[in-house]
């Protein structure tokens, strides 16, 4: 009875209407309870809705990134190389990196305004120029590049531009070099990285004009080759004679030829250049600039890791990396470690300051001039290094990189505009001072820092890249693209925006920015022409009609582009 009491008269009083129609102020009470209820009930409805959205897409996230990174299981397999894992993300990165890619979107887009379908921009007069018999370099050169930075609009139009109006027939003497590293290395970089087999079939397209170069009595090819008729020779200037580097700088890109269609017959060309070489190779490792096609002797002539000699000794190691450091490839090992020993001896320091530099050598004697473009030799020493067996030759040449590369920045710093000139020469208690002093836009130096960052971990390098970075949007970024300095010393301007600083340059400041796990050293090699190839397992001998395809493999700065804009 006293329970029925309590009912009546307490907790059944707060259901019964009536008493809260006798006040107010339980009304209102009442009636914020029931719109708290139906916001809290319609809220989770919504959020229920959001969140289904939300899985649906990060279920198509995942499975796009699923589909992006494939299977790459036994790449890493024979691959050792000492590389930076999971460094963590620097914000200051993060905002140099977009600075680049800025950067990138300002040469290109200056590129489509003015020179679309042209080999390159002249962003001056506003026009183009076919450099190099009208193949579109700048595009070529400029895919891969737009594909690591997320620029997707942009590389699917060049995509389009290869599909519809790339053609390889034409009568023009072609330099067989400068179509390897560019068009050859820019096509495959382009497959490697985005499975589209457009790229490969062009590819081999313009291999397969370029094979009759290598039909010499030696096998060491020829120059200059007619892409329509394939009539190939050497320039007249070099006396009959084929250039070192122009001649021993296509192994990596017909290799991965072979490897990707399983036709051996590019890379039986260029692997018996190589071959032949390697029967007489000095016991210095070092070959004058010109080589006899006839004979494969070499011909009385300077010996540099400047221009003409350089790529040669850069594709000895990056074979041998290509090839995972295998016993199939050793011979390469072999010859880039005697060729350092060569490098050794030409290594003197300057006076007062020390800087450490490569002379180059005509006879017996050293001439104490350094190329801009042996500034690619300080990223080579790194990347070779950890592959010594012995760690205090590892030690030696990784300390020797780090030397040169502290002289290669100061080919910029030592300059008004931070520019370096295409060329230094050294002198007994003066240092250095510039000798041609114009500047088009190299990369050697931004290459080897990238090499350095990466295999190190010292941010120093970071920093430099930084400063030469600065010095280029400084003095080479016009309104219409970017262009070359005439003189360094000056500042006055050149009219010409080079392929290799969309193909080159910029990629390996975006690079130098970028998480280290967009394009792994431990996964890729880059061409001359900083053309990514992806390492993968790979015979001796390739059976023809047997296809050993890529593991396709993007490159893991996509989960990026919301952030940046992609």
């Amino acid at each position: 009875m006293a329970r029925g009491m309590v009912t009546d008269h307490g907790i059944w009083k707060y259901l019964n209407p009536a008493n809260y129609f006798r006040r107010s102020t339980r009304l209102a009470l009442l009636f914020i309870l029931f719109i708290s209820l139906s916001m809290v009930v319609w809220d989770r409805h919504t959020r229920g809705q959001d969140h289904e959205f939300e899985v649906s897409k990060l279920n198509k996230q995942v499975l796009r990134l699923q589909l992006m990174l494939g299977d790459v299981k036994g790449v890493k397999e024979n691959v050792t190389m000492r590389t930076l894992k999971n460094v963590k993300e620097d914000p200051v990165d993060a905002q140099r990196m977009q600075r680049v890619k800025e950067a990138m979107i300002h040469a290109w887009s200056s590129y489509e305004k003015y020179a679309w379908g042209k080999d390159e921009l002249q962003p001056q007069t506003k026009d183009g120029v076919d450099s190099f018999g009208g193949l579109g370099a700048t595009i070529i050169d400029s895919l891969d590049t737009l594909y690591i930075m997320g620029l997707q609009e942009q590389f699917h139009k060049a995509r389009e531009w290869v599909a519809t109006s790339l053609d390889f027939d034409k009568d023009y003497d072609a330099s067989m070099f400068e179509t390897t590293i560019r068009v050859v290395g820019g096509l495959l970089s382009s497959y490697d990285l985005s499975g589209d087999k457009l790229f490969l079939e062009k590819a081999k397209d313009i291999a397969d004009r370029l094979l009759p170069a290598w039909d010499t009595p030696s096998g060491i090819p020829y120059n200059i080759i007619n892409l329509r008729h394939g009539n190939a020779h050497n320039p007249t200037w070099a006396g009959g004679d084929s250039n070192l580097a122009e001649s021993g700088t296509e192994q990596l890109e017909f290799i991965a030829l072979s490897q990707r269609t399983g036709d051996p017959k590019y890379q039986q060309k260029v692997e018996k250049v190589i071959s032949v070489l390697n029967k007489n190779y000095p016991a210095d490792g070092l070959l004058p600039v010109y080589i006899n096609p006839d004979t494969a002797k070499p011909s009385y002539s300077t010996i540099t890791f400047g221009g003409s000699g350089d790529s040669f000794y850069e594709y000895l190691l990056k074979v041998w990396v290509f090839g995972s450091k295998t016993l199939a490839v050793k011979h390469y090992r072999d010859m880039w470690e005697k060729s350092m020993n060569g490098l050794v001896s030409l290594v003197k320091k300057s006076t007062p300051s020390s800087f450490t530099y490569i002379c180059e050598k005509s006879g017996s004697s050293l001439i104490h001039k350094m190329d801009e473009l042996a500034c690619f030799a300080p990223g080579m020493l790194a990347l070779g290094a950890s592959g010594y067996d012995d760690p205090s030759e590892a030690k030696k040449f990784l300390t020797l990189s780090e030397e040169l590369a502290w002289t290669c920045y100061n080919f910029y710093e030592s300059t008004p505009t931070k520019l370096a000139g295409e060329n230094y020469v050294f002198k007994s208690g003066s240092d250095m001072s510039v000798g041609a002093s114009s500047n088009i836009l190299r990369p050697e130096t931004v290459e080897s820092l990238f090499y350095l960052w990466r295999l190190t971990g010292n941010k120093t390098y970071q920093d430099w890249g930084w400063n030469i970075f600065e010095a280029f949007e400084k003095n080479s970024r016009i309104e219409t693209g970017y262009v070359g300095l005439k003189d360094v010393k000056t500042g006055v301007k050149d009219n010409k925006m080079q392929s290799f600083f969309l193909a080159e340059t910029l990629k390996y400041l975006y690079l130098l920015f970028s998480p280290t796990t967009v394009i792994p050293l431990d996964e890729w090699v880059f061409n001359t022409e900083a053309h990514p190839l992806k390492i993968v397992p790979w015979k001796n001998q390739v059976n023809s009609g047997q296809s050993n395809s890529v593991q396709q493999h993007k490159p893991t700065n996509t989960l990026r582009q919301r952030r940046f804009g992609g």
